[in-house]
């Protein structure tokens, strides 16, 4: 190679690592970023057994916001040096409708709820694989260099693993347990790292229900006042959450989601000032009267 030759090689080599240099410039700039990833059904299990004592979900009251704006707050404190994209909710709803709740939470900013299904037996099914598709898309597009993960299932360990694969470091967050563990031993010998949330960190944002105490000498409503009671409340919850949402509800007649169905038992009771709990026909009239008013305004 003559001088000439090597003259050429020697400044395409300074351009070379004159770009290089930039590219690294440019990289030390650019922030990091995370997400955090809430299996809703782990935390409202976890949560409700550790400060309510029970994991029925109809027990118990969980003020989300507050909670979320509190993992966002840890996760600003860990990751101290990098920007949140946003928190990802994974939840179970029949036929993937929204429930009141679930959409009060989608309402929130920098909050994506993402449904799987909701069986008869009221578990969930199809969450853990929209965790690992978010994660795993996110992880491959370099959109988060760090995600914090809230669960406890074994399942979610190809989830991890897909993510760890394109370079993202993973940290499983979990909810104490009184007893034991809740969240299975492969998911924690996968991650990058390991943070449990206390009992005084999850306290706040639980509390349990309290049944209403009714006379029980008062006298037993009929059935077609029961059944006005529903229609009353119908237009009420048709006014609050909109035609849209009354559209995606028709489909699942005679049935209703548990949540709708219990805030529609709650507030019938406080109208009736009567305990329906144990009463089949006037559950049913309830149902038929919310039913009717919804039917009605199509």
């Amino acid at each position: 190679m003559n001088q000439e030759e090597l003259g050429v090689l020697s400044t395409r080599i300074d351009h070379t690592n004159e770009l290089l240099q930039r590219m690294l410039a440019e990289v030390s700039k650019t922030p990091s970023t995370h997400a955090i990833f809430v299996d809703a059904g782990y935390l409202y299990a976890a949560a409700g057994r550790l400060v309510a004592g029970t994991e029925d979900r109809r027990s118990f009251d969980l003020d989300a916001e507050g909670l979320i704006d509190a993992l966002i707050d840890k996760a600003r404190t860990i990751f101290a040096d990098s920007r949140l994209l946003r928190v990802y909710w994974y939840d179970g709803a029949r036929r993937r409708i929204h429930t009141s709740e679930q959409q009060t939470i989608a309402e929130l900013p920098d909050v994506k709820v993402r449904l799987g299904n909701l069986n008869a037996n009221n578990q969930q099914k199809g969450v853990d694989s929209l965790i690992r598709s978010d994660l795993e898309s996110l992880a491959r597009h370099r959109a988060i260099s760090d995600a914090a993960l809230l669960g406890g299932d074994e399942d979610l360990v190809s989830a991890v693993e897909a993510a760890q694969g394109y370079g993202a470091r993973v940290h499983l967050w979990g909810i104490e347990a009184p007893d034991g563990r809740n969240q299975a031993e492969p998911l924690l010998w996968e991650v990058d790292s390991q943070r449990t949330l206390e009992l005084d960190f999850v306290k706040p944002y639980v509390a349990r229900r309290t049944d209403t105490a009714y006379d029980p000498a008062a006298p037993r409503p009929a059935r077609e006042d029961v059944r006005f009671v529903g229609a009353q409340i119908a237009a009420t919850w048709l006014g609050a959450r909109g035609r849209q949402s009354m559209v995606e509800l028709l489909p699942g007649h005679p049935y209703l989601p548990g949540p709708v169905d219990q805030d529609l038992l709650v507030e019938a009771e406080r109208l009736l000032q009567y305990s329906l709990r144990g009463q089949a026909d006037l559950r049913r009239a309830l149902r038929d009267g919310f039913w009717d008013h919804l039917q009605g305004q199509v």
